[in-house]
């Protein structure tokens, strides 16, 4: 059964060598990524990939974001930098990835429009990655809704990363985070976040068919349900400063119905429990095969073992199976025929 691996991570060489240039002592999850080698070795991320029968990967820029590394400016050269790489190499490996997800110079509002037609009008980008905070601001600012106004004309998903740094510390008695437990524990929460305040914002009204992945199955999404469902239905009944029930007012559905409408990826770093309830959460349809390779203690190989040993394992019939591996990839991706 064809595999296509939605969420995995390469640098391209002239991405990597600008990032170098411009931020060589990124610190904490750039430590992680100069570890490892099957970001810029394309020898071994093929040696990686051809332990795995009929398996491709769909390429995205891996940590740390764009906006991260420099002024608009830079940012700007360096998405540019990323995207002409991400194209390249799926024009020179079309058997090996059938397409990219666009990086964007989130610090830059106008130059991430820019970027975001570019890369996909004259690139053939599939969609567009973004991460869970743009330098510490939500993805629901004003200045960040045209690009939602534009993925939805595109009819094109958005990819959304998780990121935090241990500059955000895990109690208000600390300077800093411990432990990497901005790492464990931020990421999901960041990811769960930002699909809150999409949410809550109202986005899914305005953009009914929006769509979004949501890396790592949701974050904690699934295995809060209750908290998300008849938790939320209570809103405002925990504040006390502002009037939030004219939320649920203004809200077409209720919270946990636009929670569901969110997709998800099987990156669960090889957790079988994890991956069950957040399938049983999203539904078959909702669910993408993706192993956030090469971040594995493997570097490399790991995940995607350990995911596709999940995915079969699972008590789906073959039609099923499919739609997470390959149809549902397909259709939200548009991928061209010869993958259908």
């Amino acid at each position: 059964m064809r595999k296509i691996d939605i969420f995995t991570h390469v640098f391209p060489e002239s991405f990597d060598r600008l990032m170098q240039r411009v931020a060589p002592d990124y610190k904490d999850i750039g430590k992680r990524v100069r570890g490892i080698p099957m970001l810029t070795d394309l020898d071994e991320r093929f040696r990686v990939m051809d332990q795995f029968e009929d398996y491709v990967q769909v390429l995205t820029l891996a940590s740390p974001a764009i906006e991260a590394l420099g002024e608009p400016a830079v940012a700007v050269d360096l998405a540019q930098a990323a995207n002409d790489g991400l194209a390249d190499l799926v024009t020179r490996y079309p058997d090996r990835f059938p397409g990219f997800v666009a990086s964007l110079p989130m610090n830059h509002p106008d130059g991430l429009l820019a970027e975001a037609e570019r890369a996909i009008a004259s690139l053939g980008a599939c969609g567009v990655q973004v991460f869970s905070n743009v330098c510490g601001r939500p993805l629901t600012e004003p200045e960040f809704s045209p690009l939602f106004d534009l993925m939805a004309r595109h009819d094109l998903p958005i990819w959304i990363h998780p990121t935090r740094g241990a500059e955000m510390p895990d109690y208000r008695s600390d300077t800093s985070s411990k432990f990497e437990i901005w790492w464990t524990f931020g990421w999901p929460y960041e990811t769960s976040a930002a699909m809150a305040r999409i949410v809550f914002a109202g986005l899914f009204d305005t953009h009914p068919n929006l769509k979004i992945i949501t890396h790592h199955m949701g974050g904690i999404v699934p295995y809060v349900e209750g908290r998300v469902g008849p938790g939320w239905d209570q809103l405002g009944s925990r504040t006390s400063d502002e009037d939030l029930t004219v939320v649920l007012t203004r809200l077409r559905k209720r919270p946990a119905d636009y929670f569901h409408m969110f997709y998800a990826d099987t990156a669960t770093f090889g957790a079988a429990a994890a991956t069950e309830c957040g399938l049983s959460y999203f539904g078959v349809d909702h669910v993408l095969f993706a192993s956030d390779a090469p971040f594995d203690p493997e570097k490399g190989s790991m995940y995607i073992r350990e995911t596709i040993e999940i995915i079969d394992r699972l008590d789906l019939d073959e039609v099923a199976r499919d739609r997470i591996y390959r149809a549902n990839a397909v259709a939200l991706l548009k991928l061209p025929e010869r993958w259908h």
